[in-house]
């Protein structure tokens, strides 16, 4: 599992909480913490102020609870929670997966489960109600795909038409065709 995980193990930045423009960076690598500033002012006595950065071990990082205030002023306690994790040495090796291979798993679980996975992150919240996964549950479950099921798909998308009965899906293909067929007469 330890091969999944690259140099960089965890990479953010943004802008410090208004009214500063400052920009910070935070990088945690397999050895260190990496902290960069950059001051952006437009005051006189910081214009001449070059970019910073603290480098630090892990176990530095891990007393270090003045650059953890800082990272939590900035990015929030979430995620000094997270890197203070990381520099534990607990990954979480899921979140480093591919989309396309959490698709595929996510496949073979049944509807309740794929609800119940949906709930436990936003990215997990993302896969889970993304076209890509509800379209391929459709061609899973439906002998065939029609052309104009494919057209509808792109107007309510693939989730509502897997939860819309048969009948009812008719009917929209229905009006859809003759909508279409009123446009080019």
């Amino acid at each position: 599992m330890a091969s999944l995980i690259g140099e960089t193990v965890f990479e953010c930045n943004g802008q410090a909480p208004a009214p500063s423009k400052d920009f910070y960076q935070l990088v945690i690598t397999k050895k260190e913490v990496i902290w960069r500033f950059w001051k952006i002012s437009l005051r006189s006595e910081f214009r001449n102020t070059n970019p910073g950065e603290l480098r630090e071990t892990h176990k530095e990082y891990l007393d270090d609870s003045s650059l953890q205030a800082q990272i939590a002023t900035v990015f929030g306690a979430n995620i000094v929670s997270y890197t203070l994790n990381l520099c534990r040495g607990n990954f979480d090796y899921l979140e480093r997966l591919p989309d396309a291979l959490l698709l595929y798993l996510i496949l073979y679980l049944d509807l309740e489960d794929v609800a119940q996975l949906s709930q436990t992150s936003r990215r997990f919240e993302k896969l889970c109600s993304s076209d890509a996964l509800w379209e391929r549950i459709v061609e899973n479950s439906c002998d065939t795909i029609t052309p104009e099921m494919t057209a509808l798909s792109k107007e309510v998308g693939w989730k509502q038409i897997f939860f819309t009965n048969k009948l009812q899906l008719q009917m929209q293909i229905r009006r859809r065709r003759q909508t279409s067929e009123n446009l080019v007469v």
